[in-house]
């Protein structure tokens, strides 16, 4: 089955000393990767971009972004993205994996920041010109310091990216809609949860298994979802297979049986009027549509 190109990044950077860790001023990054970033793709790692000139659209996984001056977006692995400029972008992008922060931070989680604690908050932050001078010049540190081989230059990236997260998430938890009474313990539920969705959504459709997964029961886990994204389980599981669904639909020229096959759908039709009922479209209706 044709599968939606993964990205890694020793892909970009080979050279570099720093494989878990990237940096590149945006107009260079683009230009070396310009047959890559308009074409849907994704990541196998933690991505962060702050724009300080251009426009155009971002497209994460089927939801549109507009891109000005001040947009700065975070992606989290597996999701699939592409960008579509108007005019010359410039600014600041790094990427990391997950070990690179919190091998340094052993107390501390990528997940507890409010942009990476769920594939279901908004990837992006907009920043007026005040917010976004102090924060342009981290992100100039972080570009400066990986292109040096300075003495601890990685504990001072990590330091300097881990400001970059604690002052975005400060303005992006006034700015969205975050649930900032969720506990400690239910975010790290959640947290726990998704991965478990990533496992087995393609097998596994019920609440009660995966609250057994995680040894609580069925009520307690729509509980925390409810408090968290205000959504219950089911709701979250159903999200994640029709996510993949539209993207091995449009993404894929494999035919619509297989993709349901592939997502644990033997009977086309059930899948079919699965797919319907929550888009208000068949599959051949959004292959058509999105790809016009």
């Amino acid at each position: 089955m044709k599968t939606i190109p993964i990205l890694n990044i020793t892909q970009f950077e080979k050279e570099e000393s720093l494989t878990d860790f990237y940096s590149n001023d945006l107009k260079k990054h683009l230009l070396k990767n310009k047959e890559i970033f308009h074409r849907p793709h994704k990541h196998d790692f933690f991505l962060c971009v702050c724009f300080l000139k251009g426009s155009g659209i971002h497209e994460v996984d089927f939801d549109s972004y507009t891109v000005s001056p001040g947009s700065v977006f975070f992606l989290m692995p597996g999701q699939t993205h592409y960008w579509k400029f108007d005019e010359q972008p410039e600014g600041y992008i790094f990427f990391h994996s997950q070990d690179f922060y919190e091998f340094h931070f052993s107390n501390k989680k990528l997940q507890q920041f409010p942009f990476y604690y769920s594939y279901n908050n908004p990837p992006y932050i907009n920043l007026t010109i005040d917010n976004l001078t102090p924060l342009e010049y981290y992100f100039k540190e972080v570009n400066l310091e990986f292109h040096q081989s300075l003495p601890f230059n990685k504990q001072k990236i990590v330091s300097l990216v881990d400001l970059i997260y604690i002052d975005l998430s400060r303005l992006y938890i006034n700015e969205k809609t975050v649930h900032r009474s969720s506990t400690p313990i239910y975010l790290q539920t959640l947290s726990s949860l998704e991965t478990t969705i990533e496992a087995f959504y393609k097998t596994e459709k019920s609440a009660k298994f995966y609250a057994e997964k995680l040894s609580i029961t069925t009520k307690h886990l729509n509980r925390i979802t409810k408090t968290t994204l205000n959504k219950t389980t089911t709701e979250l599981i159903t999200e994640r297979i029709l996510l993949e669904a539209k993207r091995l639909i449009v993404h894929s020229d494999n035919s619509l049986s297989l993709v349901g096959q592939s997502l644990g759908y033997e009977d086309y039709a059930y899948f079919s009027k699965v797919f319907k009922s929550k888009t208000h479209k068949t599959p051949m209706e959004f292959r058509k549509e999105y790809r016009l």
